[in-house]
């Protein structure tokens, strides 16, 4: 019985958000309070109505009622409580319910904190948002219902979750990347509501700053989670492959990343209005293809749920009818768009458009190398392939400008400024960049890298530029300590983001070019030299998990007759679906990681196949994004766009 009151409860909030994607509408029209009013309610309901489903989802899973199909496919008796309970999200119904759930919870969060916002535009706001859950219940109830029962003979164990997602990692990950994918919705939204109206004023660019941020800042953990999840459990060795999937996460990032920026162009110098209502519009929208790439079943991959064309129909129509629509509603309203600000070529402002245009740069030449080779196959033109190499080489000149002007951009001033006094600091900055990035490649590699060289230089000459603009901002009209204690939070936020770009960007530039990896045949007993480090293989021993059996290698690790550590790589075999995954064996450190996967045992039934790697700075990569992240967070802490200061309600 209690599996149906989930199922009536998803029933019940679709056809509530037909309400809350009309009414509120209706009353903003025709100036009527109370249907304008009947937003916030409605919304509450939604929320309410999904997260009972949620939950009894989860009771369901929790309890091994495999009398539901999804429930009988995607758990097992024998999986660990925690792992039942993420198993909700780990096929395709369960994580849109979970999409579906945090769509709600920003709509609901979104009609409970509003500053001062009309009543007729947060109306529209919460209507389109209900739009948005309306599509997507539609598609869980039409295609992908996580409620519906097995047959009388249903498995008594089980089926199991997939071994790759049976980690701790792939419990945080997809929640962390469904916030920031569903929280770009209410930029969208305001956008939507704002060409709607026709009131294109300051009120929404003000309110969607602190939503965008937050937004950003949970995808750029969701991406930062997924990227330290492919090192350490596919056992590759690799933190990013350009897989399409990995693809539909960073285009709205990137989208994301510009439309911050152009918010806060727009917000204090009153231009980039057009050009802020379009990154809203496709930041969102490339969140809802990111979805579709997973779930249309055209895509092969680690990440893919979906492999049921009447899915991939349905949800390029709704693709369709959201970027169709909203680009129709700016194109007939985008003359009534006007900008007030002007600005010299030297200018932040400048600044910032020129980092914007290599941002949706990058962006389009991921949207290519993504999309190119489906499009290519699906017209029957055969199979195309588009790597790496293409997107690390792109990538890598885009860069050039991109660096150089994120950092002189903190040092320009709004609307106009001299040239002539950015000299003194670029040359200081650029010197110093040349000759630390060169006692780097040579500490790091004995034969001069050209490619390494020039990414350190970059990641320098952001760091010291932003140095030296912290220095000049804490002196101006104060001493040093004084000026620096008054530094604003967006300042930090701004600071502690671009520093944690230029790590990431170290940490990059070196594994990718320094990193050493061998795939080696090893008995127990024997040794092997990886740069100062002898790996001795102690031997393996058989031991038992709550649902798989497992063979442990034991590696100590040797330096200099000095013994280090005991790293551990594990080959497990799973019960109920017998797939063999592998473990591997990491002993980390700040500036190099020594990484160990167990591969397949060879004819001599003594042997291994094992895969060795030195990998440098590659820690640095998710300390960078860690960075960023921090910096979000510190630019929501901003007393300006604190939420503590949002009216309650209206």
């Amino acid at each position: 019985m209690i599996v149906e009151i989930g199922h009536f409860s998803i029933i019940s909030a679709l056809s509530i958000t037909v309400l809350l994607s009309i009414i509120p509408l209706i009353g903003a029209s025709r100036n009527n309070v109370i249907l304008m009013y009947s937003a916030k309610p409605l919304s509450f309901a939604v929320f309410f109505l999904l997260l009972i489903a949620f939950l009894i989802l989860l009771w369901a899973f929790y309890t091994n009622d495999f009398t539901l199909i999804y429930v009988a496919m995607n758990s097992n008796t024998q999986l660990p409580w925690y792992y039942r309970l993420s198993a909700l999200w780990g096929a395709h119904e369960g994580s849109l319910l979970l999409w579906v759930l945090i769509q709600s919870g920003w709509t609901a969060a979104v009609s409970l904190y509003n500053r001062s916002i009309p009543q007729e535009l947060i109306s529209r706001v919460l209507a389109v948002m209900g739009m948005i859950n309306f599509g997507f219940l539609l598609f869980i109830v039409v295609t992908s219902n996580p409620f519906i029962r097995t047959l009388p003979f249903f498995p008594i164990d089980g089926n199991d979750l997939n071994p790759l997602l049976q980690d701790f990692g792939l419990i945080v990950h997809p929640p962390m990347l469904y916030m920031g994918y569903v929280g770009f919705s209410v930029a969208f939204s305001f956008a939507i509501a704002s060409l709607m109206t026709g009131n294109l004023d300051m009120v929404w660019i003000r309110f969607c700053r602190p939503w965008t941020i937050t937004a950003w800042l949970c995808l750029t953990l969701g991406i930062a989670l997924g990227s330290w999840w492919a090192y350490y459990e596919l056992g590759w060795g690799g933190w990013w492959f350009w897989d399409p999937v990995e693809n539909s996460s960073l285009m709205p990032w990137l989208s994301g990343t510009a439309l911050m920026h152009s918010l806060a162009v727009s917000e204090k110098r009153g231009t980039f209005k057009k050009w802020t209502i379009l990154l809203a519009i496709f930041t969102f929208s490339l969140s809802l293809l990111g979805t579709f790439l997973v779930r249309s079943g055209i895509l092969m991959s680690v990440h893919a749920f979906a492999a049921d064309p009447s899915r991939g129909i349905f949800m390029l129509s709704f693709l369709i009818f959201v970027i169709g629509g909203s680009l129709l509603l700016f194109a007939m309203r985008v003359k009534r768009i006007r900008s007030t600000g002007t600005f010299a070529l030297v200018s932040r402002e400048n600044a910032l458009l020129g980092n914007n245009i290599f941002l949706i740069t990058a962006l389009l030449v991921v949207l290519v190398g993504t999309l190119l080779p489906l499009v290519h196959k699906q017209i029957g033109l055969g199979s195309l392939s588009v790597g790496t190499p293409f997107f690390n080489t792109i990538f890598f000149w885009l860069m050039l400008p991109f660096s150089f002007l994120l950092g002189i951009g903190p040092l320009i001033r709004w609307k106009r400024d001299q040239f002539q006094k950015f000299i003194k600091p670029m040359v200081i900055s650029g010197l110093l960049s040349l000759g630390l990035s060169a006692v780097v490649v040579f500490v790091l590699d004995n034969n001069f890298n050209g490619i390494l060289f020039i990414g350190l230089v970059m990641a320098c000459w952001i760091i010291i530029l932003h140095c030296i603009g912290l220095y000049e901002r804490s002196t101006y009209r104060n001493n040093f300590l004084k000026g620096f204690l008054k530094l604003r939070a967006s300042y930090w936020a701004m600071f502690f983001a671009h520093i944690g770009l230029s790590l990431s960007i170290i940490g990059i530039a070196v594994v990718q070019n320094c990193s050493i990896e061998h795939d080696i045949r090893l008995a127990p007993g024997e040794y092997f030299q990886i740069q100062d480090y002898h790996l001795y293989f102690k031997g393996l021993r058989n031991t038992n998990g709550p649902n798989y059996s497992s063979y442990i290698a034991d590696f100590e690790i040797i330096k200099n007759g000095q013994y280090l550590t005991l790293l551990q790589a594990e080959k497990r075999i799973y019960f109920s679906s017998s797939l063999m995954m592998t473990e591997v064996g990491i002993d980390w450190g700040l500036t190099r990681d020594l990484y160990i996967a167990m591969g397949e045992p060879l004819e001599d039934n003594n042997s291994w196949s094992i895969h060795v790697a030195y990998k440098p700075f590659i820690r640095w990569i998710w300390i960078g994004l860690l960075f960023m992240a921090f910096g979000g967070l510190i630019a929501i802490s901003d007393n300006r766009y604190s939420f503590h200061k949002f009216n309650l309600g209206r």
